[in-house]
């Protein structure tokens, strides 16, 4: 198998990649902040960590992914306080929401979710080692702050010109832009709207709570160790999140924070960088709403490269819903075909040689997605030929499986049916109770819906079946 290699934005070059120990890759990846429900411009990044992770697992190492849940910040806060509500109130039923999401689109399970306030103690203890360093320095508004003039390699992932940075100048909001690249808040002194929602927490430092690039240094650290293997995350988290998440990091320990950066790029939406401010957004539950399924959202995702934008549009999510139509169908004549051709055990083989070389190649998803469908083609081709191979068509099926595995765009069909079975038959319980109290509106709209999921009915003297179409 080919070296796996990946462009690091720390070098900006693409590098051969293994972890440091050979065996496991020590992966962070950056997760929502529970406010809002994500939309599908977080969406992206997650599911090109999801890719990563696969490939990575397909290359034989064992991964450990921690990927945090951001409940403690200024616009959990903001949430919290117009609510009325504690910040634990506000961030549950979102992180909620991300878990049904997430399990919705595929995207595998990582194997530590923290919540940034389960780590306070670590937190405090990091801005403690770095005030001993003599890089954080408590200001006269109580908070601490980390003195970016005190570490030298400040800059190095963003490429930042240093000689702009207004030294002393303080920045105490979580989010802001390149041009205030000024002293970070490690730990924020308490307000009162901090303590109204359950946001502050004793310290040394008086009461408070940890600042947002502190938080995700502490948590890594704390699950992974002080040099990680990769740190993943969107194009937009370069600066200043990481920036600072490796200033407070290595200048804590003295080692590299992280061995290799790897950042994926915006999605957009008619042009425009998705985001909750300017108003584009749309989410899982819209996709959901609208029938669109999560593999036509992979499949959709994994056709351009990572690091170029993406723009969503009807039209390409029409071209993906084809798509995987035709993959779907595919894997259906794979199972029902009894013997395949030597021209199929061949096609196979190139399969799994163009898709290891295209992914080996800094996850080139759109190559290896081509790889697929050009095997498809052949195999079609082939098995057409009616052939009495009975291995050939094993070999078939076994290298569909390993790169389906990777793209996951032909789910469980047990598990998808199982759900659908659930669905439709608490859908036609609903028509029935409506028929029966004649409200002829909502059983015409249950039928639509149903309908829309391809799903047909039939009354009868016995009762409504139903079967699932194409």
């Amino acid at each position: 198998m080919p070296d796996f290699r990946l462009y690091n934005s720390l070098s900006r070059e693409i590098e051969p990649f293994a972890p440091a120990d050979g065996h496991t890759v020590k992966l962070y990846a950056c997760g929502p902040t529970v406010y809002n429900p994500a939309h599908l411009g977080n969406y992206r990044t997650f599911l090109f960590e999801d890719l990563l992770r696969r490939v990575l697992r397909m290359r034989g190492w064992a991964v450990e992914q921690v990927m945090n849940l951001t409940d403690v910040d200024d616009k959990i806060i903001k949430r919290a306080t117009e609510r009325g509500q504690t910040i634990r109130q506000v961030t549950d039923p979102v992180i909620g929401i991300f878990h049904d999401d997430r399990e919705f689109l595929r995207i595998q399970r990582a194997e530590h979710y923290p919540r940034a306030t389960d780590f306070i103690a670590q937190m405090i203890a990091l801005v403690r080692r770095l005030e001993e360093k003599g890089v954080a320095y408590k200001a006269e508004d109580g908070s601490v702050y980390f003195a970016i003039d005190k570490f030298p390699g400040y800059g190095k992932l963003s490429r930042l010109d240093t000689r702009e940075i207004k030294s002393g100048a303080r920045v105490a909001q979580d989010d802001y832009a390149k041009e205030n690249a000024q002293d970070f808040a490690l730990w924020k002194s308490a307000k009162p709207e901090d303590e109204a929602c359950e946001a502050a927490w004793d310290s040394p430092w008086g009461r408070g709570r940890p600042g947002w690039h502190l938080e995700c240094s502490a948590m890594a650290m704390a699950i992974l160790g002080e040099t990680i293997d990769l740190h993943a995350g969107g194009i937009d988290l370069q600066f200043p999140h990481h920036e600072d998440e490796i200033a407070q990091s290595e200048a804590a320990t003295g080692k590299p924070f992280s061995r290799f950066w790897c950042h994926g790029e915006f999605l957009l939406t008619d042009g425009a960088k998705m985001a909750k401010r300017v108003g584009n957004v749309s989410t899982v539950a819209d996709l959901r709403a609208n029938g669109v399924s999560a593999a036509a959202l992979r499949h959709f995702m994994f056709s351009t490269h990572y690091r170029k934008q993406l723009n969503l549009s009807g039209e390409a999510l029409e071209g993906s819903v084809e798509a995987v139509r035709r993959v779907g169908d595919f894997a259906e004549r794979l199972e029902r075909e009894r013997a395949g051709t030597p021209g199929l055990a061949e096609a196979a083989e190139t399969l799994l040689v163009e898709v290891a070389n295209a992914f080996g190649d800094d996850l080139n998803a759109p190559r290896a997605m081509g790889a697929l469908f050009e095997f498809i083609t052949a195999a079609n081709r082939e098995l057409d030929v009616r052939g009495k191979d009975a291995e050939a068509l094993a070999r078939a099926r076994e290298a569909f499986r390993q790169v389906n595995a990777v793209f996951d765009i032909v789910p469980d069909r047990v598990v998808e049916d199982a759900t659908l079975a659930a669905w439709v038959e608490q859908q036609l319980a609903e028509r029935a109770a409506a028929r029966q109290r004649r409200d002829f509106a909502t059983a015409d709209s249950v039928r639509k819906a149903l309908e829309e999921k391809g799903i047909a009915i039939e009354d009868s003297p016995t009762g409504t079946r139903w079967k699932k179409v194409h």
